[in-house]
């Protein structure tokens, strides 16, 4: 099956169909309730969010919240 020829309205109903198929109907439709393709710009928010800070810096940060946990 070659996608890249597809709509992405034809590759939307081939999920929806493949969906239906593995879970059954009630199983899509609770699949479709719990997916969120999630809202925003994540890059810009990313930018924002780690502005100025180094590799160094964060994995510092990534460390010490682990050995907190443990």
């Amino acid at each position: 099956m070659n996608t890249q020829t597809q709509t992405l309205h034809e590759i939307y109903k081939l999920g929806l169909e493949a969906l239906r198929e593995k879970l059954g109907v009630s199983g899509m439709l609770r699949f479709l309730e719990i997916y969120d393709s999630g809202s925003g710009d994540y890059t810009k928010d990313r930018h924002k969010i780690l502005k100025e800070k180094t590799v160094e810096e964060l994995a510092a940060k990534i460390y010490a919240k682990r050995n907190k946990k443990v």
